[in-house]
């Protein structure tokens, strides 16, 4: 019931500052993501403790990449950069992790001319505030950005990581299954102590 009658006032961005809402490119319509990210920040307020959103558009570029990057760039790279820059000014980035990730990296090379396929072996997600170094690169790709490199971190080594900048020890999450011992990072997993702050 708590949570209920919290909701609306959480959701309710009239009493926000207009240069709050020009900082996240509200009301100029097409703000879908721009809103979520404001309300993201709100929740987190409010003490939500795992917030999700999406940008709900179509980041599957098989074809028409020039147009659709941008177009997708266009509708994002304000909102989130809004929303780091207001965590911050509010003293709040230090204890709330954000992450940006897809489903899967992208070939270097073009597909049909003028799309990218689905890559397993080069793939970006970044993170930002919650115990994180900031402006740090961990790893990188190799010259033609085809597979990690530098420092390439598997799935399992990013959600221990995650689940440390949580304050969760992977390694203590442990249940048994058909006679083995597994846990949230399978039987794997380590720490990436060189992106900690």
């Amino acid at each position: 019931f708590r949570m209920q009658s919290e909701v609306p006032d959480v959701l309710d961005l009239r009493g926000e500052p207009e240069h709050i809402l020009k900082l996240y490119g509200i009301g100029g319509g097409k703000d879908q993501f721009a809103r979520q990210c404001l309300l993201a920040r709100r929740m987190a307020e409010a003490g939500v403790r795992f917030i999700e959103i999406a940008s709900g558009v179509q980041w599957d570029h098989h074809n028409r990449l020039r147009e659709q990057l941008a177009a997708n760039c266009a509708a994002t790279d304000q909102p989130i950069a809004a929303l780091l820059t207001d965590l911050k000014t509010r003293g709040m980035l230090k204890d709330t992790l954000v992450v940006w990730a897809g489903e899967f990296g992208r070939t270097p090379y073009a597909q049909a001319g003028d799309g990218r396929d689905h890559n397993h072996k080069g793939y970006s997600i970044w993170m930002a505030g919650g115990g994180v170094k900031g402006g740090l690169r961990y790893g990188a790709t190799d010259e033609i950005g085809y597979k990690a490199a530098l420092n390439p971190m598997h799935i399992h080594d990013w959600h221990a990581t995650m689940l440390h900048l949580l304050g969760l020890d992977h390694t203590k999450l442990t249940y048994n299954y058909g006679g083995r011992n597994f846990r949230l990072t399978n039987v794997s997993g380590e720490v990436a102590t060189g992106i900690l702050a």
